[in-house]
């Protein structure tokens, strides 16, 4: 299992970059964190199955990015010009980071895995009942248009 957003070579900031380029990425990375917490709760049908594709997709993309977010590796192509930089703390740590600065809390790698990856689970089960409850009722034939 990889270390989603935590990298144990280098010691974590306490708190997101606050120039221009920090804060952008720190609202575009909240941005999304609030649709994937969200998203199951508030989409329509439709957008339900972009949203059971995209849940995988983000556990996959963590997996196969070495516990790294595309987020933060667009930004450190920013900053640096190179997609993978190892003098960036912030990439590989933004989950930490956030925890470190909002709760003054260092969780173990290992439990930020199993939290993440649960939580990912948790919510795309929320959304295929959610979805399948659509394709069920009424409701499915008036989003998609059917008689």
């Amino acid at each position: 299992m990889s270390s989603i957003d935590f990298d144990p070579r280098r010691e974590c900031q306490t708190g997101p970059r606050m120039d221009g380029i920090g804060l952008s990425f720190l609202i575009t990375h909240l941005a999304i964190a609030a649709y994937i917490l969200l998203g199951w709760l508030v989409s329509p049908a439709p957008a339900l199955t972009l949203y059971l594709l995209l849940l995988p997709a983000l556990a996959a993309q963590w997996y196969v990015n070495r516990g790294s977010c595309v987020v933060n590796n667009i930004e450190s192509w920013l900053r640096s010009g190179r997609w993978r930089d190892p003098d960036n703390p912030e990439e590989g740590g933004f989950l930490l980071m956030l925890c470190q600065w909002l709760f003054r809390a260092r969780p173990h790698p290992i439990v930020l895995d199993r939290v993440c990856y649960a939580t990912v689970l948790v919510l795309w089960l929320l959304a295929a009942s959610r979805f399948s409850w659509f394709a069920m009722s009424d409701g499915w034939l008036a989003i998609s248009g059917g008689a």
